[in-house]
Formats: structure tokens, C-alpha cells, sequence
């Protein structure tokens, strides 16, 4: 193919309109609404991956039709880049244009001005793989997409009904593979095997660790987690919960990571299932995120989020680094946001740097990239270890000169194919949480007592522009509108241990407000009278002055 397929796209296009009246807008997640709305942007991300292929001389580009941890009826789609890694930046305004292209002759004249912004060589072959969740509207929006691919002659493998993370790691298996850095078998037991036999040989002269129950929010992850427990064996029995895949309406449905995270409470369907003492984590709707929680003897709840999973996993992979003699040659690295924990923040920069970026997984999988072993995760769960190249050539190379030495580097090597380097990975991350329990003994409750949590609260404040919110300081601190910050900056003062910080959604016309103190109850005072500046400020809708945390 020398020339865009003008008529085979134009004939296909007009099966798949676009909405007159919705704009639609490619962001972190990829592109993101109510599944009903989307058919014509399936059908031209086909188009886009096709295109994206042809750029990069036909490596093979990974599209993943999800909704994460959405309600049921939102769906979305998003495309993966030839490491595994998030979509090119630039790429996403041309998504986004594409998608917006009100009629099937403006399409082809979006197309056409892409291939030659960005040079592409059309004769260049297009591969693409391509998965989905379990939700209703994944099959007719896949048909939709596949429409795309039939219009641009694309070499397309169908992954079926998998997980994000396990659809990342195809993309990356397929363009290493037969190279020195081939990074496994490019199938899903591919994956089940290399994060098996890596637990395995991490876990191997450790007492076996107690059942583990997982919410698997009625989503993909209980697909996975059921075939993953089969390569486990005894090693570690997994309770599978919440796994109901085919139920209207049960996915993410007063379950799964955020739901925990959000409520700070037990999923009501584990009420009578977890005991006292026992470890539970709870996986979101395409298995990416992962908060762990527990009971403690009283039968209170404990959450274990994303910044508890940061510090566990950052001091052991430091740890190992020191006994292995490798202090100088591999430096550890963590990256939050401003959403982290105040209490977790002093801890890591107690043992190593702590670097804050802007919300967003491309910021923080970016910032990691910078050190030789970067330690990101999201206070909502979502996060990886990331190992340079350079890291693993060391790792590979490195004499070790004592056992103990010799043990270290085996475990940091065993790290890197337990952990998906990929993308956030619920089940994988899982297997790592897992193994430092293991190495260290510790309950939940031990783990939770590593730092104690200053309480916090969000709120939001819905506004009628959210692009008057601007901020720097990697979100931390507002510019716009003037003097807003110096009033908040007076209102934290008046808190023990405060902290605040409001951020424009990415998605929708509202601001989100972050509050912090010592006390509970000036956490959530702190938090209301911040939101009350915000909607003072906005002149907002009366009807939506915050009188509740959401």
C-alpha cells in the first residue's frame, strides 16, 4: 500500500458515524466514556494503530478495549506503544483530532494530514494485537475496531479476553522476540509461567504464606488470577472472590481497588469471608491496580494502598541492592504524586530519593525511567518497578564474591521477571507484595506499622470551567486564579500537620481537592473549607457547593 485505501476507508466509515454532539478526547487512559458512544472511535483507533505501525516500520502496536475501574456501561480504548509502554505523547493529540473528524471525507483529509506531519511510509506492513475486558460492550466495539484494520489491510492477532497488563506484555514479547532482550513467550501462559517460576525460586525455603483472598471486582482479573493459581500450585493459595464475570452490572459494583480505596472500607461481599488477621487485596476491572487490606483483631479495616506497596517494595529492593555489594552501581529511586501520603513521602526520603511529578502514569513511568531501578505506584494502586538496561546488564555481569552476595543478585534478577515492567500490574504486583512478606514475616498489620498515615480526604467541586484551575509544582501549587493559593496556604497553617492541594480534572468540569492533617477531623474540616474556597472562587452552580466527600 504507496496510497491511503480512500474507498475502503470511506465505505467502512460511514458504517461507523460519528456522534454529532459528543467532542471525544484521547488522555491517559486512552479514550474513555460511555461504551454506547464509541463505536466510531474503535473504528478509527483501528485506522490510527494501523498508521502508528507503519511509522515505527511495522512493529507491532497493542490497542486494549477497557474501562479499568469504570462503572459497567463506560468502556474505552487505548493503544500501546512497541515496549509495552503508553501511547507517544504527540500521538495522542493526533488520536484525538482523528477521532473528532465530523464526516467520512473529513477523515480521510485528518489521515492524510497525519502521514504527512509525521512522515509515515506507507508501504510499511501494519501489525497490531489487540484485547478486551468482560464488559457487555467489548464484542460489538472490537467489531468496530477490527472494521478499521479490514480498511487499512492490517496483520491483526486477536488476544481475546485478557487483562491490561497481560495484553502490555504481549506487545512486548512480539517486537523482542528473537532479539537479546526477548522479554518472555509471547502467549498468555507465557506470562503465567514467567511469573510462576519467578515466585517460585523467590519464595523457595520460606514458610508458605497463609490463603490469600482477592476481590477480583467481578471483572477480567478473575480470569487471570483462576489460571494463574493453577501455576502457582501450593506455593501460594489464592481465595478467589467477586469473580462473577457474566453478572449485569457486578463489575466494579461495590468492589474492587478503587471502590476500597475510595469508601476506605471492606467490599460489603467480604463481610462474612475475611477474618481477623487475614490478608486480602482487592484487583480493579481490568486487573492494573491492587490495594491490599486486612482486619485486625478487633475487627477494624486497615488499607494497604499504593504508597504502603511503594515503601514495602522500595526498602526490600534496597535492601537486596546493599547485601549484594551493589551500592554504588545501582541506585533506587522512588516517584510519587501529590496525592501520596505525607507520612509515606517522609519515610522513603528517609531511606532514598523521592521524586513528586505531575498525576499520571506517563509522568511517573517517564520519571522512573530515569534512575537504574525507579519505584513508582499511585496512592490508588497502580504502579511497577522499573529496571534500566544498563541495571540488567550489571545484574548479569556482576561476580559476586560471598553466598550471601551470590543470593542477593539471584533475588534482584528473579525480580525482574516476577515484576511486568510493562505497565501497572495487579497480579504481578501481587506476587511481589507476596514475596517480601514471605522474606521479611511480616502480618498485614506489621507491614502497616512500617509508617502511620496521616488521615486524609478528597473532595470534589463541580465547576463551569476547570481550565481556569492552573497549577506547577507537579500539581502541588495553584497559579490560577491569582491569590486563590495564598488563601489556601493560610487555611493549611491553621492545621496540625496539614497539607493541601487542588488540580483540575483531566476529564471532567470538576476540581479536586486533597487534604491532609494529623486529626481526622481536621483532615476533613480542612478539606471542606479548602473545597468552599474553590467553589467560592469558581462561582459555581449553588447546587453543587460540596456538602459531602465524594
Amino acid at each position: 500500500m504507496t496510497s491511503l485505501p480512500i474507498e475502503s476507508i470511506k465505505s467502512l466509515s460511514d458504517q461507523h458515524p460519528k456522534p454529532s454532539n459528543i467532542h471525544f478526547q484521547y488522555g491517559t487512559a486512552g479514550f474513555r466514556t460511555l461504551g454506547s458512544t464509541l463505536d466510531s472511535v474503535l473504528f478509527r483507533v483501528g485506522i490510527i494503530a494501523a498508521l502508528r505501525s507503519k511509522k515505527l516500520d511495522g512493529r507491532t502496536i497493542g490497542v486494549m478495549v477497557t474501562a479499568s475501574h469504570n462503572p459497567e456501561p463506560d468502556n474505552g480504548v487505548k493503544l500501546v506503544d512497541p515496549r509495552g509502554e503508553m501511547l507517544e505523547a504527540t500521538w495522542e493529540g493526533h488520536s484525538t483530532t482523528i477521532s473528532n473528524a465530523p464526516t467520512s471525507d473529513a477523515l480521510i483529509e485528518a489521515l492524510e494530514n497525519l502521514i504527512q506531519t509525521a512522515k509515515i511510509d506507507l508501504s510499511k506492513p501494519a501489525n497490531v494485537v489487540y484485547a478486551r475486558d468482560t464488559r457487555p460492550s467489548g464484542p460489538a466495539l472490537v467489531s468496530a475496531l477490527e472494521d478499521g484494520f479490514k480498511a487499512m489491510n492490517v496483520t491483526a492477532r486477536d488476544a481475546g479476553v485478557t487483562t491490561t497488563p497481560i495484553l502490555h506484555y504481549l506487545v512486548k514479547c512480539i517486537n523482542t522476540k528473537g532479539t537479546k532482550y526477548s522479554y518472555g513467550d509471547d502467549s498468555e501462559e507465557g506470562y503465567y509461567q514467567k511469573l510462576s517460576t519467578s515466585y517460585k525460586k523467590l519464595v523457595a525455603g520460606k514458610a508458605v504464606q497463609p490463603p490469600l483472598v482477592i476481590d477480583c471486582a467481578n471483572g477480567v482479573g478473575a480470569l487471570a488470577a483462576k489460571q494463574l493459581n493453577e501455576y502457582l500450585g501450593d506455593t501460594l493459595q489464592l481465595v478467589l472472590e467477586n469473580t462473577s464475570t457474566t453478572t449485569p452490572g457486578a463489575l466494579n459494583n461495590a468492589c474492587g481497588a478503587d471502590y476500597v480505596k475510595v469508601s476506605q472500607k471492606l467490599p460489603p461481599s467480604l463481610v462474612n469471608v475475611l477474618k481477623p488477621g487475614q490478608r486480602a487485596c482487592s484487583l480493579d476491572g481490568d486487573a492494573d491496580r491492587l490495594i491490599y487490606f486486612y482486619l485486625d483483631d478487633r475487627g477494624v479495616f486497615h488499607m494497604l494502598d499504593g504508597d504502603k506497596i511503594a515503601a514495602l517494595v522500595a526498602a526490600f529492593i534496597v535492601e537486596l541492592v546493599k547485601v549484594a555489594g551493589l551500592e554504588d552501581k545501582i541506585k533506587v529511586g522512588v516517584v510519587q504524586t501529590a496525592y501520596a501520603n505525607g507520612a509515606s513521602t517522609k519515610y522513603l526520603q528517609d531511606r532514598l530519593p523521592v521524586k513528586c511529578v505531575p498525576t499520571g502514569v506517563k509522568h511517573l513511568h517517564h520519571a522512573a525511567e530515569r534512575y537504574n531501578v525507579g519505584v513508582y505506584f499511585e496512592a490508588n494502586g497502580h504502579g511497577t518497578v522499573l529496571f534500566s538496561q544498563p541495571t540488567l546488564d550489571t545484574l548479569a555481569e556482576y561476580q559476586p564474591s560471598t553466598p550471601a552476595q551470590s543470593r542477593a543478585v539471584d533475588h534482584l534478577v528473579s525480580l525482574t521477571e516476577l515484576i511486568n515492567q510493562t505497565v501497572g500490574d495487579a497480579l504481578s504486583d501481587m506476587l511481589l507484595v507476596e514475596v517480601v512478606l514471605a522474606h521479611k514475616s511480616y502480618s498485614g498489620e506489621e507491614w502497616n506499622s512500617l509508617y502511620v498515615d496521616l488521615p486524609n480526604r478528597l473532595a470534589k467541586v463541580s465547576v463551569p470551567d476547570r481550565n481556569a484551575f492552573k497549577t506547577e509544582d507537579a500539581e502541588r501549587r495553584l497559579v490560577s486564579p491569582p491569590g486563590l493559593q495564598a488563601r489556601i496556604d493560610d487555611l493549611v497553617n491553621r492545621y496540625q500537620g496539614g497539607r493541601s492541594f487542588v488540580r483540575p480534572s483531566g476529564t471532567e468540569d470538576v476540581v479536586r481537592v486533597y487534604a491532609e492533617a494529623s486529626l481526622r477531623t481536621q483532615a476533613d474540616e480542612l478539606a471542606m473549607r479548602v473545597a468552599g474556597l474553590v467553589y467560592d472562587e469558581a462561582g459555581a452552580d449553588p447546587s453543587s457547593r460540596p456538602k459531602e466527600f465524594l
